[in-house]
Parts: C-alpha cells; sequence; structure tokens
C-alpha cells in the first residue's frame, strides 16, 4: 500500500491534496491575475510543489497582486523583494537536492555521502540553471558573465538553504523508516519539511544579499504599469571584498554547525 494505514499516512496524503489543491490556484493565478515573469513563474511553481499550502499562502502574501495593474508597487518592500530572492534560489537548490538524492538511494550510498552528493548537485543546479542561465538575459546576456556574477551569491545562499535542509533530511530519514526511499510517501513528506526549513534559514542572507545589491528580488513582467517600481531603491553592488570573504567563512561555519548538531542525532557515515 502506498500510504500506510496509520496517522503518519493519513497526515501525507492530506498534505499531498492540499498540495495538488495548491498547485491549481497558484498556476490558474499566474495565469490570469499576478504578472511575474517566466523565472519567478517557475520558482513559485516548485516551491509550492514542495511546499504545498504553506508556499501559496507566502505567495498571496508578498506576490499576488490584489488589485489589476498594481504588481509592482505591490512587490515593491524589501521583504517582499528578499523573499522573491530565496524563493528563486530555494526552488533551483531543493531541485538539486531532491534529485541526487533519488540518485544517490538507488546507488545504495551512505548517508554522509549523499549529503555531499546533494550539495554539490543543487550548488551546480542553482548556478548554472536557476542563477546563470535563467538570469543571464538580465545580466548582460552572457552566460559565463551570468556565472561570475552570481557566484558569490549562490555560494552563500545555498549554504543557508542547506544549514536548514541538511538536518531535517539526515535526522527524519534516518529515524523514520523509509524516509530515504523515493518511491514511498515518507520521503516527499520529509523533503517538504526540509524545504521548508530551508526557507526559513536562507531568508536572512538573501534580504542582506538584496539589500546590497548583489540580488535580484522578486520580478515583474509588468514595464508599462502606471506607477512602475522605483528602481532607485535597490542599491548597486557596493560590497567590498572582504566582507564577500567573511559572509562565505561565515555561512561556511554555520553549514558545519548544521552539520555538527545533526552528527548528535543520526550517525553520518563516509
Amino acid at each position: 500500500m502506498f500510504f500506510p494505514g496509520t496517522m503518519l499516512g493519513g497526515a501525507l496524503l492530506l498534505w499531498f491534496i492540499l498540495t495538488g489543491l495548491s498547485l491549481i490556484v497558484l498556476i490558474y493565478d499566474l495565469q490570469t491575475n499576478t504578472p511575474a515573469q517566466w523565472v519567478m513563474k517557475l520558482a513559485w511553481i516548485l516551491i509550492v510543489l514542495y511546499t504545498g499550502p504553506i508556499g501559496l499562502f507566502i505567495f498571496f502574501l508578498s506576490c499576488r497582486q490584489p488589485i489589476s495593474g498594481t504588481h509592482n508597487q505591490f512587490i515593491e518592500a524589501h521583504w517582499k523583494q528578499s523573499v522573491g530572492s530565496m524563493m528563486h534560489c530555494v526552488a533551483g537548490d531543493a531541485t538539486g537536492i531532491i534529485f541526487a538524492a533519488i540518485v544517490t538511494f538507488h546507488l545504495g550510498l551512505p548517508n554522509g555521502l549523499d549529503l555531499i552528493i546533494e550539495y554539490i548537485t543543487a550548488f551546480v543546479m542553482g548556478l548554472l540553471i536557476f542563477q546563470a542561465l535563467f538570469m543571464k538575459s538580465s545580466m548582460g546576456g552572457s552566460y559565463i558573465g551570468a556565472i561570475k556574477k552570481t557566484l558569490f551569491s549562490e555560494t552563500v545562499s545555498m549554504n543557508m538553504v542547506m544549514v536548514g535542509m541538511i538536518p531535517v533530511m539526515a535526522i527524519l530519514r534516518g529515524v523514520i523508516p523509509g524516509g530515504d526511499n523515493p518511491t514511498g510517501p515518507i520521503f516527499w513528506g520529509i523533503s517538504s519539511v526540509a524545504t521548508m526549513a530551508g526557507i526559513i534559514t536562507a531568508y536572512p542572507i538573501n534580504s542582506w544579499l538584496v539589500g546590497s545589491g548583489l540580488k535580484h528580488g522578486m520580478m515583474s513582467a509588468v514595464t508599462d504599469a502606471t506607477k512602475p517600481m522605483d528602481m532607485s531603491k535597490h542599491k548597486a553592488p557596493t560590497v567590498s571584498l572582504s566582507t564577500k570573504l567573511g559572509v562565505v567563512v561565515l555561512t561556511i561555519a554555520c553549514l558545519v554547525i548544521a552539520v555538527w548538531i545533526t552528527s548528535f542525532f543520526v550517525e553520518l557515515k563516509l
């Protein structure tokens, strides 16, 4: 039986139903109401796929225009721009992590090596596809140039996504039977919880990146609104190299601490 006959199985079934309904609502709104750019539409679809009604709730708060023609004004606040940056990052990273987890399960690798491969896959997918490839048109049109421009932001943002996701994935997969099996519902439930944890830990660094002019925030497809978004509020990057190096070290330290804490609950094997 796909869903175990337990309270957990019933909760997962309800969650997946709510996730399906949330996706329908989101896609309908993106098609008929909210003029987000296509890359943000893809990010929101992936986020709601992974986080269900929680992701839809965040979408309604931060991106969905309440009145037609007001999208630029609605998403102008810094915290909404930060949510857009974070969601774009988490969508790519979580996709890479889940894809790698499916592959490593079938390879029968130890859990510690699983996490390393998941990190590398998520970083590569997040940088080369969701950041550089999907964003190159807004960065001069050069793919290599887009990689260079997004390498720092993807590195620190990815580290903070993993700060939240690693403990959840490793601990829950280790203590719940079937948690690492992508053919069962428990794996997908754990992936949802881990993605939500990654959203929480990734928000502060994305808020800083947007405020420092190092990342794009929430993007609108509207270019001829009555009152376009005031881009003067979006700073040009002025962060020094030493500051960037310090932030990289800080996020790596947070990641090491997250792995260290995880090791108290489940043995990590290489």
